[in-house]
């Protein structure tokens, strides 16, 4: 099977019995505006945009939701298949993976157009922001590699191999306090460690089977990696580069979300149709929220305390309010959205 079927039906069994034609795809949101680790954030930074993104995997296009009205107010075309977005929310730029045209869509936040495409590798998805660098990272999914784009010139700077071998890189993370880019390796079980400054792999931390999308609270320094097949979530200390705790979830997570104003994460489970809610002062599970039919992507808005969620076989998105734990509205976006990324 091929990504495009495989996320077009329920799988639960782990691809690695087939790796060169299966594959699975992420996205972690991180929605803190930082402009360095050493200067303070100006109030002009704190300006709300509150729009939320999301990449129509079938549709080719992104949906852009005014998270005040909760209506689509924009749908972007895009490249083939995009399956991750990441912002950088202090350019207003949002870049989208697309997965089966191997680059990304640069989109200006301001004016809802496409401004650029910017070659990637082979299968790219998973996209990540370094809001410190404005440095964009892309896990190449069929040629198990990282793209690193300078986000002011729009052009690949280097490829990075985060393992080696058909690794299957679905996931990428980032911790802009430290400079340190997670990368899930789908067919390892490993996430790489690689030093921001230096583009080189540190470390590589042994997760859960399967390991698909990345969350990052750089306020705690804990790292959070959905693995697909043993339905768990798992947490990293990144200090230490360590698995501290392993959180039960549903049935094949998805998308990973930080609210870092709230220390909470939350988990799409894909096959049993629900969110996990996580503290991350205990790591367990608070909160288990229905939402709509093969929920995978996700993405927290920390001002307003609203989760999105996209559900890719009703072709729409599920807000929740994070006090509540409960679905306040559902908005219909286009074909089969898989991924999502928030400006607050």
């Amino acid at each position: 099977m091929n990504f495009y079927n495989y996320y077009n039906r329920r799988c639960r069994k782990c691809c690695k019995c087939n790796i060169d034609v299966c594959s699975c795809s992420k996205v972690c949101r991180l929605p803190r505006v930082h402009i360095g680790p050493i200067r303070a954030i100006e109030s002009k930074e704190l300006l709300s945009v509150n729009h939320i993104y999301v990449a129509n995997f079938n549709e080719n296009t992104v949906s852009v939701i005014d998270g005040a009205t909760n209506t689509v107010v924009a749908t972007i075309p895009v490249g083939v298949n995009p399956a991750g977005v990441g912002v950088n929310p202090l350019t207003n730029r949002i870049y989208v993976g697309n997965l089966n045209s191997d680059d990304v869509s640069v989109i200006d936040g301001k004016t809802n157009t496409l401004i650029t495409t910017v070659p990637a590798g082979d299968g790219a998805s998973a996209v990540a922001v370094n809001t410190a660098t404005n440095t964009i990272y892309v896990a190449n999914f069929n040629d198990s590699t990282v793209s690193v784009i300078d986000g002011a010139a729009n052009t690949v700077v280097a490829t990075i191999i985060p393992v080696g071998g058909l690794s299957l890189p679905t996931g990428v993370g980032v911790n802009p306090l430290t400079n340190i880019i997670y990368v899930a390796n789908f067919n390892f079980d490993i996430v790489s460690v690689i030093d921001g400054f230096t583009n080189a792999v540190i470390t590589q931390i042994p997760v859960g089977v399967n390991p698909f999308r990345i969350g990052v609270n750089p306020n705690t320094n804990r790292i959070y990696i959905s693995n697909f097949t043993s339905n768990t979530v798992s947490v990293i200390d990144g200090t230490t580069n360590t698995v501290i705790a392993t959180v039960p979830v549903g049935t094949t997570p998805g998308e990973v979300a930080v609210n870092i104003a709230t220390n909470n994460i939350y988990v799409p489970n894909r096959d049993s149709d629900n969110v996990s809610a996580i503290s991350g002062l205990t790591n367990t599970v608070f909160a288990t929220i229905p939402v709509g039919d093969n929920p995978n992507g996700i993405g927290v808005n920390p001002l307003t305390n609203l989760i999105y969620v996209t559900n890719q076989n009703d072709n729409t998105v599920s807000v929740i309010n994070g006090v509540t734990n409960t679905v306040i509205t559902t908005i219909s976006v286009g074909a089969r959205p898989f991924s999502v990324g928030i400006n607050p």
